[in-house]
């Protein structure tokens, strides 16, 4: 699922893939606008997200 959120680095909205089939995960990839590193922090209920996280890595 292609889900939208805002980089904390640029504050621009871009998106990233997450996978539904699992009920939590946590996985780092690159701002697609700025390239920095941003750890994602998510959890699935039902097929629907009821957690997201967008954080800064040190």
């Amino acid at each position: 699922m292609e889900y939208f959120y805002t980089c904390p680095y640029c504050w621009q909205e871009v998106s990233v893939i997450l996978d539904l089939s699992v009920q939590q995960q946590t996985i780092v990839e690159d701002c697609e606008v700025c390239c920095n590193p941003i750890e994602f922090r998510y959890e699935i209920s039902e097929g629907e997200i009821t957690n997201f996280e967008a954080i800064k890595i040190q």
